[in-house]
Order: C-alpha cells, then sequence, then structure tokens
C-alpha cells in the first residue's frame, strides 16, 4: 500500500462572538486569545467614533497600553461606494506597531480598515483581533485582503483573525447598503463553488467537500432568509454576519479562495480597473453571479430575485454602471485570474457572447 504524506494547515479563529452590545466583551476576548499588554487599536476617521473610543476606554480601563490609529480609508456614505486601501496604508500600520511595540491588534471598521490591519498583522506575525462596524463583504473573517494598487484591486494572504466580535447593535446602524452589499456577496458563492467544482472536474484542480458545502450553506441559507434581511431588524444583520463568517472560514478551510471567488468576483475585480468608483465589490459580485449561474444552466433567476428581496442591485441601471462597461468587463473578466479555470474557459467571452449573457438576465 502506498504511504499516506498529505497534510494541510488550517488556520480559524479561536473565538467568534456574533450578537447585542458584544462590544462590552472585547476585554475577555483580548485575554482569552492574546498575549502581551500593547494592543494596537487600527481606526478610519468616522469608525473611531463609532466603535474605536469604546473599545479603546474598555481596554484601557482594564490595564492594556491601547494605541490607537486612524488609516485613511474612509468609511462608506449610502451613496458613495468605498475607497479601496493601498499598501501604503499597510506600511503605515506596521511602523505604528513597530514603535509603540503593539503585541496584537484590533482592526475597528469596515472591510477595508480590516483588510488594512489583518494584512499588516501577518507580515509582523502579530494576532490580530476583528472588529466590524459594518457588513460589507465576508472579509471579516476571512484569510485575504483586498487592496488597492495600480492596475485595480488585488487579493492578498492574509492570516485569519484569531478572533472576530461582531456587535450587532452597531452594524445594525450602518447604512443598509453596505450589507446587502455582504449578503450578495456571500449569495454569489454559489456560481465560486461551480466553478470549481468545474475546475476540478475538468483540470483536476483539487477540491474540499467540506470548504464547498461551509460555502453554499451560508449562500443558501441567505436566499432563505432574503425578506428577513430586508427588514433591516438587528437579528436580520445577526444572521447575515454569521454567514459571512462562515464564509470566511470556508476559505480557511480551502486554504484558498475558491469556495468565495469565481467568475463572478473576475467580472467584480475587472469593474474596478475599467469604472472603478462606481459601485460595491459585493454588489458588483451578486450581479455577476446572476450571468455566470446563467453560463452554468442554473438557477439564475433565483439568485436574481434574491438579490431584489434583499435590495442589492440585479443590473448595470442599479449598479450605476454602462452598459458597455459591463460588457467590456464580461469580455476581459478572465484576464484578472488567467491562472484560475471558471466558466468563462481559458479565453473569455466574445462580445457576441458577452451582449447576448448580459441581455438575457436583464444585467442590460
Amino acid at each position: 500500500m502506498e504511504r499516506f504524506t498529505k497534510f494541510k494547515t488550517m488556520i480559524f479563529p479561536r473565538e467568534v462572538l456574533v450578537g447585542h452590545d458584544t462590544s462590552d466583551e472585547i476585554q475577555g476576548m483580548c485575554q482569552r486569545v492574546t498575549n502581551g499588554n500593547n494592543a494596537l487599536v487600527v481606526v478610519d476617521k468616522n469608525t473611531r467614533k463609532i466603535s474605536g473610543l469604546r473599545i479603546e476606554k474598555i481596554l484601557s480601563n482594564a490595564g492594556y497600553d491601547v494605541e490607537m490609529i486612524t488609516i485613511s480609508p474612509p468609511l462608506i456614505s449610502t451613496n458613495i461606494p468605498a475607497v479601496w486601501p493601498t499598501i501604503n496604508d499597510v506600511d503605515y500600520v506596521m511602523k505604528e506597531a513597530k514603535k509603540h511595540h503593539a503585541d496584537f491588534f484590533l482592526g475597528v471598521g469596515g472591510g477595508s480598515v480590516i483588510d488594512v490591519t489583518k494584512l499588516a498583522a501577518s507580515e509582523v506575525s502579530k494576532a490580530f483581533i476583528s472588529v466590524p462596524t459594518s457588513a460589507s463583504h465576508d472579509g471579516i473573517a476571512s484569510p485575504r485582503a483586498s487592496l488597492k494598487d495600480k492596475k485595480g484591486s488585488v487579493s492578498k494572504i492574509a492570516n485569519s483573525p484569531i478572533a472576530v466580535l461582531a456587535d450587532s447593535t452597531i452594524i445594525c446602524r450602518a447604512p443598509y447598503r453596505m450589507l446587502a452589499s455582504g449578503c450578495a456577496d456571500v449569495i454569489s458563492n454559489l456560481t465560486a463553488v461551480k466553478d470549481w467544482e468545474l475546475a476540478h472536474r475538468l483540470k483536476n484542480e483539487e477540491f474540499s467537500t467540506f470548504a464547498a458545502s461551509l460555502s453554499q450553506t451560508s449562500s443558501k441559507l441567505l436566499l432563505d432568509k432574503a425578506e428577513d434581511i430586508r427588514s433591516g431588524f438587528e437579528e436580520a444583520v445577526w444572521q447575515a454576519v454569521k454567514c459571512m463568517i462562515v464564509s470566511g472560514v470556508a476559505m480557511s478551510v480551502a486554504g484558498n479562495t475558491r469556495p468565495a471567488s469565481g467568475a463572478e468576483h473576475m467580472f467584480s475585480h475587472m469593474l474596478d480597473r475599467i469604472c472603478p468608483g462606481k459601485a460595491m465589490h459585493g454588489e458588483q459580485c451578486g450581479v455577476g453571479s446572476i450571468m455566470m449561474m446563467y453560463l452554468h444552466g442554473g438557477n439564475w433567476k433565483e439568485i436574481r430575485d434574491a438579490l431584489r428581496a434583499i435590495g442589492a442591485p440585479t443590473n448595470a441601471k442599479e449598479l450605476g454602471i454602462p452598459d458597455k462597461k459591463i460588457i467590456e468587463a464580461l469580455i476581459h473578466a478572465q484576464e484578472m485570474r488567467p491562472d484560475r479555470y471558471s466558466i468563462l474557459g481559458e479565453q473569455g467571452l466574445t462580445i457576441d457572447a458577452a451582449k447576448k449573457l448580459a441581455k438575457i438576465t436583464g444585467v442590460v
């Protein structure tokens, strides 16, 4: 018998706390999952007021030496898409961490703050606690960080947070558009997993049934709860955030982004390159997932209807993106990840195929 030599490392959050007024539990969480006394709290100018000052006070009163720094990406408003963080923000956090001899990091904010803090902590091998103040995508607990470079958005490998503390009381107060975007991002896992299965069948790519099941479970739960999410009640926020965390954990199980990133994400990243600043990441992924599910021969109308029920965009007009840019993004989407096989194939779509796809699904 051939000797079995395969091994795999999976890193998960040691503790996840989601619920009403959980910010008050930050002291106990830090005591349980971190070592050292020097805490670096990373915020932006808005999340500093929303939650940062409260976190700083709780930890300071508990005897921690707390340093709070503010990075540039602002919190999204109701009408303005989030600004992607850059490597300069990461470098700044690393510099401040070294200056203040930080033992562990807390990212208190939206996706930008969490991604910057996550990557900076990974670069200096320090523990990181994710404290989201909004829920605009599934990066809350994932081992990836999205940054901006000259060519658009890029995904960087990082460590998963050692813990996640999500206060639904605070997240509930964020603009609803952010929550809808986060839900759309998780729902788009349905096509990401189909792409992964396709690559496994045709290219013999390694596939994790466990990771795929986690990813699909989070997506299908949101499909079932779409009407409830739109209510805006805190319980709905609680349910949605749990799904986003599970989606992030699925990526940790897989050791890559396959469970939550396929052709729909390539489409979104290409839109970031050719038409930046118009829509949110999750919104674009949701619309991309409608079209990719059509290509897979699946129930694309189910995705479209769920997005409508949640209040997320389902077409170019609602994204605020010209039809011609949607077509252009479809044609060139595969160029974002030529190493990752998807329903778009190795050459991508022709202009005629892209136009037909967007029109049939009502995206344009």
